[in-house]
Parts: structure tokens; C-alpha cells; sequence
């Protein structure tokens, strides 16, 4: 059954706290502020930094040997990676050859989830009824449940043991005759299962101060668990699953040859390029990949950055809807009416900042964003126009 917590907040508080959210909201607006700027920046240098690459670059046909002719250049290369390196689990009795080896930890466990609902009385005051639901379900952390709100489920979820995740890499994995750093090694994905193989020794220290009989140890292809029975699980059960890299896998790469391994290029102008795909891929579809990739973190920065510039300037103006709370109905009016104006102020003040961002290094864009911009402000202007001529 659902727990509710209900609590009131006076008209004097709502003010104050209002109030007190206008330096939030000057906050939220210079902290957008620098984020928009600094991402577009940052898009710009990752552009030229992969026109850069893409200009200068020599494909690598023959990594059989390590050729000088390619020493301090950007390259494009496919080929096969390799490894004979042993990575072990002794907790877990594995030993398996492989580029990676990980050990991935979950708990069974009570998480709270909390829904509210507020409601505004006459006089300005706010109540708010808030809905604590409890679930049980996989977590890859034990969760604290004597801060839960419900009294029922304080103190409900324990754990029959801790056990720390791991991700272990081969230091000695080869392409052709040139080596690969750690770095390039750890981008590869884990996706093989690696069955364990554990002793009596093994079991009974997995147990150690386990005090329910009906607990054990289950080993079930590439999961050990710890509980009664791995198709119920109850809370307290852990699983622990293994997962390695193929000791042999095909590979694509945008790298920089340097001393017979490969690192970032660094451009003279942009950011730095580095990519590695798994399988076969030609320099044209990296390249392709590469740009989707930066366009895409560069809208979502972009979206982020809004958001912050919005909700700062609903913080700082946020006062005036508060200030009439002691009618509802008014309030809601102007909190709409204020909703509105502060997402079209935020969403101007963002695009002045992009194209200010952009103007130094492509104008035609920041001028396109700046009539943009021109073209809503004159559209709010008639649209205020004509609704003053409707009254």
C-alpha cells in the first residue's frame, strides 16, 4: 500500500522563497549563458579539428610491419587486433584470454519512488500531498532503505553480500606490428560471456556470515547468485555477472601514428580526433560518424544550455505569480501568462548567445540566427500590437 505524506506551506514562505529564487535565477541565466557559449565554441574546434584530419590524412594498407614514412601521421586503418594475455578473476576461478574482463555487481532491493501533487488554498497557501510507492527490483548499488518515508519499509533491504564491480584490460594487445595503448583497448565492448568456475572454498567465503540455510550459491552460465532460488529472487540476492572482449577482433580507427603505437591527433587548429569502430568501416563512414556524433552532443548541449536560461528567468520572475497566490485562479492566469514570456525571453537570450558564439568564426550563420531572432521579436511586437487593438 502506498505511503502519503501531506505538508502545507504558507503564503509568507511561498513569497520569501520566491524571492530568494531571484538569485537562482540569475544563477541558472549566467550558468546557460556560459554553457551556450562554451559549446559553440567547442562544436566549432571539433568541426575544424576533423577537417583537419580528414585533409591530411594517409591510409595505413599495411600494418604487417611498422613503416617510418607514417611516423607523426593522421591515418586511416583497418585490421585485426590481437592478444594472448591471460586476464583472471581468482575470486571467481576465471582465466581466460581476452582483450577485457568485467565483473558486473547487482543487488535486489527496495527503491522508493515518490510522486507529488500540490494544491493551492485560498489565502495563498500550498499543499502538497506527496505518494511514496516502494518496488523491488535489480539496483547496481545497495540502497539505503532507513531513509525511506514509510515506516514499514525502513530498514528493509540488506544485502547478503557486497562485491565491488572490476573491469580488467590486456596491456599487451598488438595490431599487426604496432601495439595498442590502454586507452584504445578499453573502448572495446565486453559482450561475451565468461562462465565461472568457482570451489568449495570459493562458495563457502561468498557465504561467509550468511545465516539463512536456504541461500547459495548458484552458478548459472556467466552468473554466480547468491540467494535461494535465481528464478524468485528475494530481497538480499546478488548476481554477479562475467563478460569478456574476444582475444582477437577486427577494428577501424582514426588515430596518429606515434613510435609504433597510435595516440589523438591534435591539429593545429581544433580540438584533438581520435575514433576507433569495431569491424570493417571506410575513412569516408568514420568521418561521417564522427561528424553525426558531434552535431548530436552539440543539439543536445544546446538544449541543455536553453533549458537553464529558461528556467532561470522563470526563477527570477517567478515572484510575480507568487505574489498573487491569495487568488488561485489569478494565479494560475499569470503563471501561464509568465510561462509563456519567459520560455520566448529564453529562447531569444539563446539564440543571441549562439549567434554571438558563432559570429567570430561563421558570420552567415550567425547572421541567419540573429534574423531569426529579429523575425520572432517583430512577431511578438504585432502580435501585442493587435491584441491591444482587439481590447
Amino acid at each position: 500500500m502506498a505511503f502519503q505524506e501531506t505538508t502545507r506551506t504558507s503564503y509568507g514562505s511561498k513569497v520569501k522563497g520566491s524571492f530568494q529564487g531571484i538569485l537562482w535565477g540569475i544563477v541558472l541565466i549566467i550558468a546557460g549563458t556560459i554553457v551556450l557559449w562554451w559549446n559553440e565554441g567547442k562544436a566549432k574546434k571539433a568541426s575544424d579539428g576533423l577537417s583537419d584530419f580528414e585533409k591530411n590524412y594517409v591510409e595505413l594498407t599495411d600494418i604487417s610491419t611498422i613503416d617510418p614514412a607514417f611516423e607523426g601521421k593522421p591515418i586511416h586503418a583497418t585490421g585485426v587486433a590481437t592478444t594472448d594475455d591471460i586476464l583472471r578473476d581468482p575470486a571467481f576461478g576465471i582465466a581466460t584470454n581476452a582483450m577485457k574482463l568485467t565483473r558486473n555487481v547487482e543487488y535486489y532491493q527496495y527503491v522508493e519512488q515518490s510522486e507529488s501533487k500540490s494544491k493551492d488554498k485560498l489565502g495563498g497557501a500550498t499543499e502538497t500531498t506527496t505518494t511514496y510507492e516502494y518496488e523491488a527490483k535489480w539496483c547496481s548499488d545497495p540502497v539505503n532503505s532507513n531513509e525511506f518515508k514509510d515506516p514499514d519499509y525502513q530498514g528493509k533491504n540488506f544485502v547478503w553480500r557486497t562485491i565491488e564491480d572490476s573491469e580488467q584490460i590486456a596491456s599487451n594487445v598488438s595490431f599487426g606490428a604496432y601495439k595498442l595503448t590502454d586507452r584504445i583497448v578499453n573502448g572495446f565492448p565486453a559482450e561475451i560471456p565468461v562462465e565461472p568456475s568457482l570451489t568449495e572454498d570459493q562458495i563457502k567465503q561468498l557465504l561467509t556470515n550468511v545465516t539463512d540455510s536456504t541461500v547459495t550459491v548458484t552458478v548459472q552460465g556467466n552468473m554466480v547468485y547468491i540467494g535461494s532460488n535465481p528464478n524468485s529472487p528475494r530481497i538480499g540476492d546478488v548476481k554477479i555477472t562475467f563478460n569478456q572482449a574476444n582475444p582477437a577482433c577486427t577494428i577501424s580507427m582514426l588515430q596518429k601514428v606515434v613510435n609504433g603505437t597510435f595516440e589523438e591527433y591534435i591539429p593545429k587548429k581544433g580540438s584533438s580526433v581520435a575514433r576507433v569502430e569495431m569491424g570493417t568501416s571506410s575513412a569516408e563512414n568514420m568521418f561521417a560518424h564522427q561528424e553525426s556524433s558531434n552535431k548530436l552532443m552539440l543539439w543536445l548541449v544546446r538544449i541543455l544550455g536553453t533549458i537553464l536560461v529558461i528556467a532561470g528567468f522563470r526563477a527570477l520572475l517567478g515572484f510575480i505569480s507568487t505574489v498573487f497566490a491569495v487568488v488561485p485562479f489569478v494565479q494560475r492566469i499569470i503563471g501561464t501568462g509568465l510561462g509563456l514570456v519567459t520560455t520566448l525571453v529564453g529562447l531569444i537570450w539563446s539564440l543571441i548567445v549562439i549567434a554571438l558564439a558563432w559570429a567570430a568564426h561563421r558570420p552567415v550563420v550567425a547572421i541567419i540566427l540573429l534574423v531569426a531572432v529579429a523575425a520572432l521579436i517583430a512577431w511578438l511586437v504585432t502580435r501585442s500590437r493587435k491584441a491591444a487593438l482587439v481590447k
